[in-house]
């Protein structure tokens, strides 16, 4: 008796824990022109930047820059900088998207090999 409410109490868990899962309409941001804003040292900035094929092109306080985009899986890319101007710039990013709206994502993205993430959220344009 023990063992099936042991049993049952796990399939109940993993059955609810299935139905809060975020929908990720990845593909849906492959390609296109977005919008980032984030917060730094409370001054709110905003970066644009499109996306086509492996390239993607950045405008950031009147400053373009390109870098290429490698898709390791429909959720998870990494970007380097294709003209990096010091050491700090020639580290790739990896960003993984966490959740889809229908003009949005959330995603997460840190240094390629360091632990360290952060967060945050673009709006698609086009």
């Amino acid at each position: 008796m023990k063992k099936h409410l042991v049993m049952l109490l796990a399939l109940s868990a993993f059955a609810l824990g299935g139905c809060y899962e975020q929908e990720r309409n990845c593909k849906d941001f492959h390609e296109g022109k977005f919008r980032f804003e984030q917060e730094i040292d409370g001054k709110k900035l905003s970066t644009t930047f499109e996306r086509r094929g492996n390239l993607e092109i950045e405008t950031f306080e009147g400053k373009t820059d390109s870098a290429t985009v490698r898709w390791v899986s429909d959720c998870e890319y990494v970007l380097q900088k294709l003209n990096p101007r010091n050491m700090q710039e020639k580290k790739a990013i990896s960003i993984k998207i966490l959740s889809t709206t229908d003009k949005s994502y959330t995603f997460e993205y840190g240094l390629v090999g360091n632990a360290e993430r952060r967060k945050g959220t673009v709006t698609k344009l086009d």
